[in-house]
């Protein structure tokens, strides 16, 4: 249920730096409203995870895809979702009479990596949750360490075409002859971030496997410490088991989402009190915050 101090689930992934897109993660009523109030542009938005087909989740999926083509967006999205996805999305669209004004592609996943370009590997597990509920594994691949250009400059070379071969790992051979081997104009490899998004589950192996030494962890915690039995029945985490995934894979570090609409914000320091006895640096989501991943 949405709440006077937040509404329910949407996460953006701002790739601007990398890629300069937006992926977002769950559609939650509203969000077009929402993003309204940040500096995100629909028109950037590239790809939409859905995680599973409960309404708090892809309520505002339907909205945000029409209005998409009246805010500038022309470039194909892509959604990923369960199975249904594809029936929901043309259903709504279909009924509706929305009509977009530029691409739309709709994949019903199955567990395995559901995506794979030169900069980014997404990964889908199984999760358990009432209906099938998938999380993400959003990988970025290792990049080549940063380039010296002084050494370049002192070797002869100017800036231009050589710095991006050489920045590529080419080794380059000289109008004189000599040839030029990468490893020694650039600094050690930079380690790729992996940022591990999971849909409403139990405490489950998954979870653990999919956030194995993630940068980020962002975990649902919809029950408080002592509400294992309650999170148990209805498909759920408690801020204790979020943090015992987050402890237990490595993280760096942990975010809560999916509070229930039972605790107000004078009880989220308590939450996140909760998890900090087993996981320290955690946090806990709220409207509009926004997280810095920092390279490695």
């Amino acid at each position: 249920m949405p709440a006077k101090l937040r509404n329910v689930t949407s996460i953006a992934l701002k790739l601007l730096e990398e890629r300069g897109v937006v992926w977002l993660f769950d559609v939650g009523e509203a969000t077009q409203h929402q993003i309204l109030h940040t500096s995100i542009k629909p028109r950037r938005i590239e790809k939409i995870f859905i995680t599973h087909l409960h309404g708090d989740h892809i309520y505002g999926l339907p909205g945000l895809l029409s209005s998409r083509s009246f805010q500038g967006g022309e470039s194909e999205v892509t959604v990923y979702g369960p199975k249904g996805i594809k029936e929901y999305i043309e259903m709504s669209l279909s009924l509706s009479q929305t009509y977009l004004k530029y691409p739309l592609s709709i994949i019903e996943i199955s567990e395995g990596i559901i995506f794979e370009d030169d900069q980014f590997i997404v990964e889908a597990r199984l999760l358990e949750h009432g209906i099938p509920s998938y999380g993400y594994r959003i990988k970025e691949k290792d990049r080549p360490g940063t380039l010296h250009a002084d050494k370049l400059i002192e070797a002869g070379v100017q800036p231009g075409p050589i710095f991006r071969q050489i920045k590529n790992g080419e080794s380059i051979t000289l109008e004189d002859g000599r040839v030029l081997d990468p490893n020694e104009f650039l600094g050690p490899e930079q380690k790729g971030r992996v940022v591990t998004i999971l849909g409403d589950t139990r405490y489950c192996e998954n979870a653990l496997l999919l956030a194995k030494e993630a940068d980020l962890l962002i975990h649902e915690a919809t029950f408080s410490k002592g509400e294992e039995t309650l999170a148990y029945d209805y498909f759920h985490s408690t801020t204790y088991q979020a943090a015992d995934i987050a402890r237990k894979a490595d993280c760096k570090q942990l975010c809560l989402t999916h509070i229930s609409s039972r605790y107000d914000r004078n009880d989220w320091r308590e939450l996140v009190a909760e998890a900090k006895e087993i996981f320290p640096n955690t946090d806990i989501a709220e409207d509009f915050k926004e997280i810095h991943i920092p390279l490695r």
